[in-house]
């Protein structure tokens, strides 16, 4: 409720022999008053929505989905391995610096470098989330002068950064929680195992896939992709603590499904190719990120929707997935992802 129909409430229990105008001693009374009852009615709303999971936002989310055992999931630092050349058998030791333009990582092993004058060693970014996760070549210098070393690039992406958990992912998982029978090591036990270590985006089990006592566990990571080794040792690790006696448990990553596209394309003006492209490939993914683990297939005629959705493009023709215009079945134990797109 606004001050304003709240005052205008107020005024209307005054009888209308005195004067309530703009400026009389009525009107100057109740208008610090109603200001103050605006602040405490939305305080009152706030109490009431963060009481319930569904509306419930932040630290009153996380008190909320404690009840049920639930904690939101942190922020991991990616990793990745550098290569670092310089005087042979100097030092690279944990603790030393190296950065790309933007981040600095710490590295987390000691080292010494070989008679070529080179050294591979792991580094961890300084900052969480997967802002970390930078392309090859982007490590490229050392913030602090290191002695006996020239210089540092990564040869390999680095990977393993995760952002936090969101305020709708916690949600999700509060509500799976309650609502699906996760006792006694049934599948969803399973699954809501590997869904509590940061970076798992969703799972799936197969129970009996390889005869009595044994499960699948496959995951995603949170970028609906397939998920990397640490991240499948990681969840491994956290069902063998958890899982009844007798199981074997298997954990894989599903199955990256490629998905290129080709379209011919009508743009606006002022609109150029690689503009189209760029927002096709954000619409796509976002559209495969929501279907991963949810669907059987992809739709031909869906992913014509997220052309057409993007801002400058007109029109399409010429559309084929993988070089063909059908649905494209996802099997079980499969992640759809985007390839590449080819405007013609």
């Amino acid at each position: 409720m606004t001050k304003e129909e709240i005052l205008s409430r107020l005024l209307s229990e005054i009888s209308n022999e005195y004067d309530k105008t703009v400026g009389s001693f009525f009107y100057d009374v109740e208008q610090p008053v109603s200001t103050e009852l605006e602040t405490v009615y939305g305080q009152v709303e706030d109490i009431l929505k963060n009481g319930f999971a569904k509306t419930a936002e932040g630290e009153y989310l996380d008190n909320k989905v404690l009840e049920q055992g639930l904690t939101r999931k942190a922020a991991t630092a990616s990793t990745v391995t550098v290569k670092v050349t310089g005087t042979p058998s100097s030092s690279v030791s944990v603790g030393d610096k190296v950065a790309s333009d933007e981040l600095v990582f710490t590295v987390i092993e000691n080292a010494v470098l070989d008679s070529g004058g080179i050294a591979y060693v792991t580094a961890s970014c300084d900052t969480l989330g997967r802002i970390g996760n930078i392309p090859i070549g982007a490590i490229n210098k050392f913030p602090v002068t290191l002695p006996g070393l020239v210089s540092v690039t990564n040869e390999e992406a680095a990977s393993g950064g995760y952002d936090e958990e969101t305020d709708d992912e916690l949600r999700e998982r509060y509500f799976e929680k309650v609502s699906l029978p996760a006792t006694s090591g049934s599948k969803y036990h399973y699954v809501a195992w590997a869904k509590e270590v940061s970076g798992v985006g969703d799972a799936k089990c197969i129970p009996l896939w390889n005869g009595n006592g044994t499960v699948k566990v496959i995951i995603i990571n949170s970028d609906k992709e397939a998920a990397g080794s640490a991240l499948i040792n990681e969840v491994a690790s956290h069902i063998e603590e958890n899982r009844p006696i007798g199981a074997s448990v298997t954990v894989e990553s599903a199955t990256p499904l490629t998905i290129n596209i080709s379209v011919s394309l009508v743009l606006a003006n002022g609109v150029t190719e690689e503009m189209a492209r760029n927002r096709i490939s954000n619409s796509v993914t976002e559209f495969l990120q929501k279907k991963a683990f949810s669907s059987s297939y992809i739709s031909f005629a869906q992913i014509g929707g997220c052309i057409l959705n993007c801002d400058g493009i007109i029109d399409y023709t010429d559309l084929t997935l993988n070089g063909d215009t059908e649905n494209i079945e996802v099997s079980e134990t499969a992640v759809p992802v985007l390839g590449g797109v080819t405007i013609v």
